[in-house]
């Protein structure tokens, strides 16, 4: 590197070594003619000068500007090519599975939402609705797994080991994933497996990363997942208890973080969910036909004016949307200020223990449901009301079915809260 720079003077005569299409990660150069200058470092390699060549004065700038304004216009390309999609303000009805949707987007410990209802009720619709309103992370640029700068247990080992060599990461911001899982797919485009053209053309056992990877941080949408292949619902299993995925095969040997909020949706006519991976959703949303003449004749001509022109359309809500996400940036920036009294969580287990709960996964998901609930609401306290609401979505999946039960689960949690509550 250092005898490139030494010998190619119009190249150093460019003003910057760096091209935006590359995106490095590293401080670019720029160049003043006819000054002086010590010894220079770049990339840790001393630049001296040569007698009787002119002298160059070297001065190290940030680069992050520059990845920034190629990233802004590669996000704006990317999403100007993409299919578009139904504005989530648009949907009419719904607000069970809505609430659901945005109360995990605020806090994704929560741990995601299973979605059962009639086919043709605009489930997979209101997912991909949300893409528009998920909100921008940092994540270290270049990283397959979209690691967290700050957060040791979100970060792949590479970064990991940066951090701990004491080398400075380059930080950028982009939009939460929301990754498809298709029923078809195989076990080692879920989880990862051998780089196939690294190993033909460099000889090298590399891992290539998969949905999983790629879901880090983000979400992982799994449309029918009552039909999902066993196998598969295995590796979801184990990623979502863990947050970690790891991968053995060809004489490779990996693991990275796998923390997502999964969302599934499905069709109980279809076929029941196992009970472990039922478990492993924070929330149940149950959906059920509209049945209101007036609301159906109204998603019907939404959905028409939709197909028509869809970016009219969308810009007709683009006000309602751009709310959205400002509700949104508030509620996650003011969650961890909400409180909750000692009181309201002693009579949240209680309602967990007399409805015969299984674990404490109830407890925990209620009681981050509630919060996030005030925080959309603008609240710094949880009250009564919050839990209310959220109580039959955290604890309807967990409760044993009794085969000779005809009252639905929810009405069985809402009918215990009060009289636990008053």
């Amino acid at each position: 590197m250092a005898s490139v720079l030494g010998n190619s003077t119009a190249i150093l005569a460019s003003r910057s070594l760096v091209s935006p299409s590359l995106k490095p990660a590293f401080p670019s150069i720029s160049i003043n003619p006819g000054q002086g200058y010590g010894r220079k470092l770049y990339g840790g390699i001393g630049i001296q000068g040569r007698k009787g060549r002119p002298q160059f004065h070297i001065a190290v700038t940030n680069v992050a500007t520059e990845i920034n304004s190629v990233e802004q216009a590669q996000k704006l390309a990317a999403k100007e090519s993409q299919r578009p999609v139904f504005p989530f303000a648009a949907i009419v009805g719904q607000d069970e599975m809505k609430l659901c949707l945005l109360l995990n987007v605020i806090d994704p410990k929560i741990g995601g939402v299973m979605i059962m209802g009639d086919r043709g009720t605009g489930k997979s619709t209101t997912v991909r609705s949300l893409v528009d309103l998920l909100p921008e992370i940092r994540v270290v640029f270049g990283d397959p797994y979209n690691s967290d700068p700050e957060d040791p247990e979100s970060m792949g080992i590479e970064v990991r080991e940066k951090v701990v060599n004491g080398e400075e990461l380059t930080i950028t911001m982009t939009k939460i994933n929301m990754v498809d899982l298709p029923l078809g797919a195989t076990e080692d485009r879920v989880c990862g497996t051998i780089d196939i053209e690294k190993a033909l053309t460099e000889g090298v056992k590399a891992f290539e990363p998969g949905l999983l990877a790629k879901a880090n941080r983000g979400i992982l949408y799994v449309d029918e997942v009552n039909l999902l292949d066993d196998h598969l619902v295995d590796v979801l299993l184990d990623s979502a208890a863990s947050g970690w995925n790891t991968v053995e095969r060809e004489g490779i040997s990996i693991s990275h973080p796998a923390r997502f909020i999964l969302i599934g949706s499905g069709n109980p006519e279809e076929g029941e969910l196992r009970p472990q991976l039922l478990d492993r959703f924070g929330m149940h949303a149950q959906v059920g036909t509209v049945r209101d003449a007036e609301l159906r004749v109204k998603i019907v001509e939404e959905r028409a004016r939709f197909d028509k022109n869809p970016k009219e359309f969308r810009d007709s809500y683009k006000a309602e949307q751009e709310k959205l996400q400002q509700q949104i940036a508030s509620a996650r920036s003011s969650l961890s200020s909400v409180q909750i009294d000692q009181d309201l969580k002693v009579k949240i287990s209680k309602v967990c223990a007399e409805l015969n709960v299984d674990g404490l996964r109830g407890d925990i998901v209620t009681n981050r449901a509630a919060k996030a609930l005030a925080a959309l609401k603008g609240r710094d306290k949880v009250i009564a009301e919050d839990i209310a609401t959220v109580i039959p979505n955290c604890l309807r999946h967990r409760l044993r079915k009794d085969p000779l039960e005809s009252i639905d689960s929810g009405l069985l949690v809402i009918e215990k809260f009060y009289e636990v509550f008053g």
